[in-house]
């Protein structure tokens, strides 16, 4: 893992943002945070661990920014969640325009500013 990506500055998602694997239409899960450079994602069953996704999630203050981000992701770990019966996944960003990163960042200030 490049530890560099890791330490990207993490925001905690407060409200429940679905993440849908983009090649087959179905939600896998929620994003419990993220950054610029990947996500943790919770869910009620494991992926593959070691593999490539398209994930696509919807960023939106209700308001004024509603952005469809598409992103490749590469499933790093896997563990065990708090609640019963989910899992934790940690995915790193290898794909991402410029444009969905910029929204990304913004979305990301917004938390900031709002908590």
């Amino acid at each position: 893992m490049n530890h560099d990506t890791r330490r990207a500055l993490r925001r905690n998602v407060p409200q429940p943002v679905m993440v849908t694997d983009a090649m087959t239409g179905d939600i896998v899960g929620r994003l419990g945070n993220i950054s610029e450079t990947g996500m943790l994602l919770v869910a009620g069953a494991p992926l593959v661990e070691d593999a490539l996704y398209q994930m696509q999630f919807r960023l939106g203050d209700g308001q004024y920014r509603d952005v469809l981000v598409d992103a490749g992701a590469h499933l790093q770990w896997i563990g065990p969640a708090n609640t019963p019966g989910q899992v934790w996944m940690g995915l790193r960003f290898v794909t991402l325009s410029d444009a969905h990163r910029a929204a990304l960042r913004a979305w990301m200030a917004t938390l900031d500013a709002n908590h």
